[in-house]
């Protein structure tokens, strides 16, 4: 696996969606991981970058998706 060059991870409660990709941005894998099972997948890795997205205004009942602040 040490093609993956980033690890892109949108961070949630009980489930992380994990996305690898390559310097020139092909896919490498999509994954869906239980909090338990993330580190080991990590850590199987070579060195990377690995990038974390979380919006905290997500779970706010006022505010129903984040692209409304982009």
């Amino acid at each position: 696996m040490s093609e993956v060059i980033i690890i892109g991870i949108d961070l949630a409660k009980r489930v992380f969606h994990l996305h690898g990709a390559r310097g020139d941005g092909s896919v490498v894998f999509r994954k869906k991981l239980l909090r338990a099972q993330m580190l080991a997948f990590i850590a199987q890795h070579s060195k990377c970058i690995v990038a974390m997205e979380a919006c905290a205004l997500r779970r706010s009942p006022d505010v129903h998706s984040c692209d409304r602040l982009t």
